[in-house]
Order: C-alpha cells, then structure tokens, then sequence
C-alpha cells in the first residue's frame, strides 16, 4: 500500500513539475526571426576573431619559445 502512495505521490510531482514548466515558458520573451539572425552573426563573427586572435598568439608563442629553446 505504501508503494502505491509513493507512486502516486511521485506522480503528482511530476505533473505539478510540467504544468508549472509549461506556465513559466508561456512567460518566456522569445526572440523574432530577425533578433535570433543579429545575434547569431554575432557570435559566430566574435568566435571568427577570437579564433584568428588566439591562434596570432599561439603562433607568436611558438616562435618565442623556439627561440629561447635553440
């Protein structure tokens, strides 16, 4: 009897949990087409230069320590 309990109760919890999701996400702001295209280029122009930055500096790095090393 008591596992039936549980079961139920386990139950409850989780339907509590979704329609409570389900409530939050209709208060959710979603962006437009044309917010999701701008922010996306974004990201990927920023990942573009931090990865021609990062790989200057590695370059660099690989220089200066081939140097000190001959």
């Amino acid at each position: 009897m008591a596992e039936n309990k549980n079961t139920a109760a386990s139950k409850n919890k989780a339907m509590k949990f979704f329609k409570e999701t389900k409530a939050e996400m209709k208060k959710v702001s979603w962006p437009t087409k044309n917010q999701l295209f701008h922010n996306t280029l974004i990201i990927v122009v920023f990942i573009i230069i931090a990865t021609v930055v990062l790989s200057l500096l590695d370059a660099g790095f690989e220089k200066v320590l081939s140097l000190i090393l001959k």
